[in-house]
């Protein structure tokens, strides 16, 4: 099995020269998911640094499987990986129905619900995504536990940790 630190260097060689829509490394995107489901297990870890490998570059799950990574958390990416011909909301509401894609999936949407990166986009695409990630927020913490929920959002996204109802 490989190590976390392994999967992280995969997700770095396999990320490489992208950047993300503020033009930040794509990597680190992938590195403060990762972060923020560290403490759930190194399984989720090691989703959360592979979450976007199959939709962004040109490893498939059948590569992840032939490089050593766990079956389980090959299916973790699949189940968050954009399907063509799928709504974003059918999409959010097929990952509710796994919990571990759940968690994976919270962990994205607090780090690209942040404030200071919202704050680099231009303000219709800052308010268009904001809508679409709190509509998804609604979904994915009425499917999670509450504990883990908070767990991810103290190290991903602590502002939205006010957003939580009691």
């Amino acid at each position: 099995m490989k190590t976390l630190a392994e999967v992280d260097a995969l997700a770095a060689r396999a990320h490489a020269g992208q950047t993300d829509k503020i033009g930040v490394p794509y990597v680190e995107h992938v590195r403060a998911v990762a972060a923020g489901l560290a403490p759930l297990g190194p399984h989720l870890a090691m989703a959360g640094l592979l979450h976007d490998v199959i939709e962004d570059t040109d490893w498939t799950a059948e590569r992840l499987r032939a490089a050593g990574i766990p079956d389980r958390v090959v299916e973790i990416v699949e189940a968050v990986t954009n399907r063509p011909g799928t709504t974003y909301e059918e999409k959010i509401r097929q990952i509710t129905r796994d919990r571990d894609a759940t968690l994976v999936k919270i962990a994205d949407n607090a780090h690209n619900s942040r404030a200071d990166r919202a704050a680099a986009l231009p303000p219709d695409r800052r308010e268009r995504l904001a809508a679409k990630y709190r509509a998804a927020r609604e979904l994915l913490w009425a499917a999670a536990d509450p504990e883990d929920v908070t767990t991810i959002l103290r190290v991903v996204n602590p502002g939205l940790l006010e957003e939580r109802t009691p």
